[in-house]
């Protein structure tokens, strides 16, 4: 099975993301995961996606889709994998399709996952994580003895900067303005799959689960 995930931050995608990949028995892919193994490696993409780092440039799409492109021609992803962070604009989901293409293969579904923003802004603002062990809480859902320490090591808590209710705002409007438009292209392919991310961890999973088995079954 081959998925791509799209959603808002706060959606829940990495948590779900994990649980599908290993109930499919596929790999999951992250954006994140490919940059740092690129970058850890010294491999030649990831040599030219540090020389924009380390001038404070954004690495620029087509350093990330010959790493995407990259990843998906290994082995482990013959039998279907889950994309997490990829495509993140149309331009990268006709990217994704010609990628696919070359070796065979196509999409068998795009799993976006809705939340409130408000759902959003309360998750991701009650975040905090610990200056000394690194260890992350929630002041709502993973509570600490004090909300100042953390209860493993009693290093502080802080709230970092881009959990704060500004930046949350802000980068929900990059998403409406840069991720949104995907959602329609899936949609028009008939690949879309639209799952509440509201509830509990394990109904969601089992929502997406039935979801795309009637998907692919159809």
């Amino acid at each position: 099975m081959r998925i791509v995930l799209v959603g808002p931050p706060g959606a829940g995608k990495g948590t779900q993301a994990q649980f599908l990949a290993e109930h499919f028995g596929i790999p999951h892919i992250a954006t994140g995961d490919i940059f740092r193994a690129n970058l850890r490696s010294g491999t030649p993409l990831g040599l030219e996606a540090k020389t924009f780092m380390d001038s404070g440039d954004l690495v620029p799409d087509s350093v990330t889709n010959a790493m995407v492109a990259d990843r998906l021609a290994q082995p482990d992803v013959a039998e279907g994998f889950l994309l997490d962070g990829f495509p993140r604009n149309v331009i990268q989901a006709e990217v994704l399709d010609a990628i696919l293409s070359e070796v065979g293969m196509e999409l068998d579904a795009a799993v976006e996952f809705t939340v409130e923003p408000a759902e959003i802004v309360r998750r991701l603002a009650g975040r905090r994580t610990c200056r000394k062990c690194g260890r992350a809480w929630h002041l709502d859902f993973d509570t600490p003895s004090d909300p100042a320490k953390c209860d493993d090591c009693g290093g502080e808590l802080y709230q970092r900067e881009d959990d704060n209710e500004a930046t949350i705002r802000r980068r929900l409007e990059v998403y409406r303005e840069q991720t949104e438009p995907i959602i329609d292209y899936y949609r028009h392919q008939g690949l879309l799959i639209t799952i509440s991310a509201m509830g509990e961890i394990v109904e969601i999973t089992s929502r997406t689960i039935s979801a795309l088995r009637a998907a692919v079954s159809r």
